[in-house]
């Protein structure tokens, strides 16, 4: 079940110009619409009429009168559909519940361990959609769809994850995911890679402002990425969201952990696997650090046992984590010189962890940015946070309401 059915409930392209711009605002006047649409009275009027009987918005009352009537206020029905917005990725996946005013009504995660192979996350989400469902008087009928936010690379018009890395279950390859969910759920589901979802959900929870250009980055097993521009997604001929990792920033560097990967590549530097393998290497050679005290084996060693001695100031994980931050801030470098994004968004385990990585990688990019200062670049860890990737799974499906 695709997204066509999501396209075809506001059939008129007029109608999904003036729903689009209501969509933009809390809440917006008649006369607004009237300048920003540029049609006339009695097209507008028509419309407002149609979309306000189908209960896609709703009048919300009077704005301040500039000398005649009051003008009517109209804003975005919320409660109209529901939405499932769902991340699959190799630490942990996550369900939210939302409405239209992207709400989050309920959520449930899971961790990624060796024992969630596809069938069995599946039949988790499943379980707990239905649940979730219940617990709110949610029908299918006013379900729009489930949309997922996935690790690359996937192909979007088939629904298909493809061949991922580094997930520790065993049969995360060429999954239908969209079609097993829609079998069982009889809703349309949509998908994309994680990091275009996350983008999607900033960008639109960022939509009063002027930001035209937008870069998201997420560091954590490895490194995904996605950009907007002018509100719309970048696609390449293939899915790109793990390739900023493979971005060569030392050519006679260490070997990538996958063969396929290049020689001296950002992630092998600057990921939570680059972090735990430095950290486990100091513990071999007698290192003085906390990290001692934490794990008694060195291989068994984890990013968590890394920020729980972050949080001490261990000087050693200090050191670990500003080189990191070091060779990822060049990274970053690189794609605000090709790229000069007005705002990027660092999200994932690396980011969340604490500000030394955050502040040291973006003071190293903006040295290394050719046109600082004229070239001005807002850097932010979000909004959303770690729910990026799920909220923006339904930011997609409630997207196409207004797709032609």
């Amino acid at each position: 079940m695709n997204a066509g059915a999501i396209t075809e409930r506001i059939p008129n392209r007029k109608a999904k110009e003036i729903y689009e711009l209501i969509c933009r605002h809390a809440t917006i006047s008649k006369t607004e619409l009237l300048e920003q649409s540029g049609m006339t009275v009695s097209t507008l009027t028509r419309l407002l009429e149609e979309l306000t009987g189908q209960g896609f918005i709703l009048e919300s009352g009077f704005g301040a009168s500039t000398g005649g009537r009051r003008p009517i206020l109209y804003e975005k029905n919320s409660a109209y559909a529901y939405i499932f917005g769902l991340e699959i990725s190799r630490t942990l996946s996550k369900l939210v519940l939302v409405d239209l005013g992207m709400n989050k009504l309920d959520a449930r995660s899971w961790t990624m361990t060796a024992e969630m192979t596809p069938e069995v996350l599946i039949r988790f989400i499943v379980d707990e959609a239905r649940s979730m469902m219940e617990r709110h008087g949610i029908t299918k009928s006013m379900l729009l769809g489930i949309g997922v936010g996935a690790v690359g690379p996937v192909d979007r018009l088939s629904g298909t994850i493809l061949e991922p890395a580094y997930f520790q279950a065993k049969g995360w390859r060429n999954v239908e995911i969209c079609r097993e969910l829609s079998e069982e759920l009889g809703i349309p589901s949509m998908l994309d890679n994680g990091a275009n979802t996350a983008i999607l959900a900033e960008s639109w929870h960022q939509r009063t402002q002027s930001f035209k250009h937008l870069l998201y980055i997420h560091v954590g097993v490895g490194l995904r990425s996605s950009m907007v521009s002018e509100g719309k997604l970048i696609y390449g001929a293939v899915d790109m969201e793990g390739s900023v990792g493979q971005m060569i920033i030392q050519t006679d560097g260490v070997a990538h952990r996958n063969a396929a990967g290049n020689y001296g590549a950002l992630e092998s530097y600057a990921s939570l696997y680059a972090i735990e393998k430095a950290a486990r290497s100091a513990l071999k050679q007698g290192r003085s650090t906390v990290l001692s005290h934490l794990v008694e084996d060195p291989e068994q060693l984890t990013y968590t046992q890394v920020l729980e001695a972050l949080k001490k100031n261990d000087p050693l994980v200090v050191e670990i984590i500003t080189e990191a931050a070091t060779y990822f801030g060049i990274g970053l470098a690189n794609l605000l010189n090709i790229l000069h994004p007005e705002k990027v968004i660092l999200g994932g385990p690396l980011i969340a962890g604490g500000e030394l990585f955050f502040q040291t990688a973006t003071q190293v990019a903006i040295r290394k940015t050719y046109y600082y200062p004229a070239y001005q670049v807002v850097f932010s860890k979000g909004q959303l946070g770690e729910e990026a990737l799920a909220m923006g799974a339904a930011v997609m499906v409630m997207d196409q309401l207004v797709r032609l």
